[in-house]
């Protein structure tokens, strides 16, 4: 299981960085940053654990708030450095959705569930930590844009149970599955591929209230 705490610790930390970020273009105070750093981070796992009736980790394992406080206060020091990577916040919420599909199916996995609850609660824990995120920092949740944003966790949800088919070894699935949400979602950027909407472009939402 050390692998699973290792993608585990990294999800953590490119979350907390991915929420520090935020916070900082929303210009808050300290302890603002660290709120937002730790939801983000921990967030989506929390709901997971609750809802699949597991012990939540960070309250069980004190390294994750010891990695979300030493994360939070690099960032701070370096955001300047971090500032000057292109997109750094889309980034570093691509790597952490990326890790934490895979630990939520895991996860899944472990508790005996279906392999499509299994995607769900691998899709849950990668995207509700941005969602509450971007609520707090008042944005509208990139998962409820036309953004390809959970669909990328299905799909690398999808390839893992694929690679189980095929008897690939587990830690290998582990890197495959999380490098096929992160190269969907950066695809889908480039390309500038997006879900199709329901709103016409001379549709007056007004109409609607």
């Amino acid at each position: 299981m050390d692998y699973i705490l290792l993608v585990d610790i990294l999800g953590v930390i490119t979350f907390s960085i991915s929420g520090v970020l935020s916070s900082l273009k929303k210009r808050m105070d300290a302890f603002g940053i660290l709120i937002i750093a730790f939801v983000t981070s921990v967030g989506g796992g929390t709901i997971r654990d609750v809802l699949i009736g597991s012990e939540v980790m960070w309250m069980q394992e004190m390294i994750y708030v010891y990695v979300i406080l030493i994360t939070t206060i690099l960032a701070v020091i370096f955001r300047k450095k971090l500032a000057y990577m292109r997109k750094s916040l889309f980034l570093f919420d691509t790597l952490g959705i990326g890790l934490y599909t895979v630990v939520g199916v895991e996860k899944g996995i472990n508790y005996g569930f279906s392999a499509e609850i299994c995607i769900a609660i691998g899709t849950m824990s990668a995207c509700f930590g941005g969602v509450i995120r971007d609520t707090l920092c008042n944005e509208i949740p990139v998962i409820f844009r036309k953004e390809v944003y959970a669909t990328a966790c299905i799909l690398g949800g999808l390839s893992y149970f694929l690679l189980l088919e095929l008897n690939v070894p587990k830690g290998l699935i582990f890197i495959i599955a999380g490098v096929v949400v992160i190269l969907v979602r950066l695809a889908a950027v480039v390309f500038k591929i997006s879900l199709p909407s329901i709103y016409k472009k001379e549709e007056n939402i007004e109409d609607y209230w």
